[in-house]
């Protein structure tokens, strides 16, 4: 018998980390390859993990709600006949009383951790020192744990790190760690850091957080007790008396708060208004809707709309442009695909319809229906949300007029569609109610100047007043 690892895979482009959402085997059920065993979330959308291989579970190295660097090795499977090697079982467990002799290329950055103290239980599968805790939410783990220490806090010793060695006058962490503990108001120099080398990881920073606010709790041995998922959910219960609550920033949300950050301070933003009569695209849309050509279709205004985006940017192709900051060059698309963007239970997401420009509209509706169904169910992969390049955002669905906004990084533009409401408009000469709706483009001016930007609204603006140059446009 061997076991047999999987390790965290990168699902997306980049992405370093991934959160585990949800595991659909426990140890001792028999996979196959090519079954997916867990879900999880990365820093864009949610994925199903499938094993590469066949067996039966030994252990799952890591609980629900737990975010774990790419690499790490997240669950481990008997696989073959034979007897086990012991060497291999150590190392399935993320600890062991002696130092494992183990392959040397699973030795990676401990998992990211968020939540309440529990959280700094959790220790890579590697280069396990003796005494260390023992975190793998199994019972396999439990019954090799030695006895271990409470919960890293602020010592007033000289700090060891989790290998024994002295810690350096200034201490090893990354960027975002270094980051972390300044908003917590933590002393790096006053964390035990348990990563390789003496690096502080966050979970340390975590650990040492909680142990500042509630000392007792934090001091209690943990090492031996399973953490319990509650510890890990993003809504922690709230007592009556509490004044704040705190919520640990990750996935989606972690990810889109970065994204609208890097956006607003490096495109300089302009935003343009214009408010419209769109009553002839209303009475268009339910004469569509009657159409048994487009029966089975999902006709709806915002299918319209993302018509009229792409007759304006085929009338105004500069508009359709990214800026490559390195070369300092100005990249024309001759292609659009085109951004939704999406409000999801995990945060907002902007997946975008390849090759837009290109689809009729029966086609359009397809693809629109199959993004917004698959961001609702939370399965909208990474490709999907790579290489936009203008993106519509709907925010009249929650009854608002209009907004600025913020354009997805790497985009020329964003346009919001207000709510259509009954207004008194002039319309021939008379003053009665119509449909009227107001639009707000948001743009990146070093490619769009005032001239372009106002022409490229004004043509949207346009279409929707007169649908009949949907066709005349075209």
């Amino acid at each position: 018998m061997t076991i047999r690892e999987f390790k965290m895979p990168d699902v997306g482009e980049g992405l370093t980390e991934a959160e585990i959402l949800k595991w659909y085997v426990q140890p001792g059920d028999t996979v196959t390859d090519g079954q997916v065993v867990c879900e999880v979330e990365t820093a864009k959308a949610a994925v199903e993990l499938p094993i590469p291989f066949d067996g039966v579970v030994h252990a799952l190295l890591f609980e629900e709600g737990t975010t774990v660097d790419v690499g790490q090795v997240i669950i481990s499977v008997r696989t073959g006949p034979g007897d086990a090697a012991e060497a291999p079982v150590q190392e399935a467990a993320p600890a062991a009383a002696e130092p494992q002799e183990a392959a040397p290329e699973v030795r990676q950055p401990v998992l990211v951790g968020y939540g309440v103290s529990t959280a700094s239980t959790k220790r890579r599968p590697r280069k396990a020192p003796a005494g260390a805790p023992a975190q793998n939410g199994t019972a396999a783990a439990a019954a090799v744990a030695p006895a271990a220490p409470a919960a890293p806090v602020a010592p007033a010793a000289p700090v060891r790190n989790g290998n024994g060695h002295a810690a350096a006058e200034r201490p090893l962490a990354k960027p975002p760690v270094r980051k972390l503990a300044k908003d917590l108001g933590i002393d790096l120099a006053a964390v035990v850091p348990t990563g390789d080398g003496g690096v502080v990881t966050r979970e340390d920073v975590h650990a040492a957080a909680a142990a500042a606010i509630a000392p007792q709790a934090a001091a209690a041995p943990v090492a031996a007790q399973a953490p319990a998922v509650a510890a890990q959910a993003p809504a922690p219960a709230v007592e009556a008396s509490a004044r704040e609550t705190r919520i640990p920033v990750k996935g989606v949300r972690k990810v889109t708060a970065q994204a609208m950050v890097g956006s607003a301070f490096t495109a300089p933003h302009v935003t343009e208004f214009i408010t419209l009569d769109v009553t002839r695209t209303m009475k268009l849309v339910q004469e569509l809707k009657d159409d048994p050509d487009l029966a089975g279709l999902r006709i709806n205004p915002l299918l319209l709309i993302a018509k009229a985006v792409l007759v304006a940017i085929r009338r105004n192709p500069d508009v359709n442009a990214s800026w490559d900051e390195a070369a300092q060059e100005i990249v024309l698309k001759h292609y659009v695909n085109l951004g939704i963007a999406a409000a999801t239970p995990r945060g907002l997401i902007v997946p975008n319809i390849k090759d837009a420009h290109a689809k009729s509209l029966g086609e359009l509706s397809t693809a629109l229906s199959e993004l917004v169904a698959t961001a609702r169910e939370g399965k909208t992969s990474p490709a999907d949300m790579q290489n936009g390049t203008i993106t519509i955002t709907n925010v009249g669905v929650f009854g608002v007029d209009t907004g600025t906004p913020i354009l997805n990084p790497g985009e020329s533009a964003i346009l919001a569609v207000g709510a259509i409401k009954l207004q008194p408009w002039v319309h021939k000469g008379k003053v009665k109610p119509r449909q009227v709706t107001t639009l707000a483009l948001s743009f990146d001016h070093r490619l769009i100047d005032g001239e372009l930007g106002s022409k490229f609204l004004a043509d949207i603006a346009a279409v929707l007043e007169h649908p009949r140059r949907l066709i005349t446009w075209a």
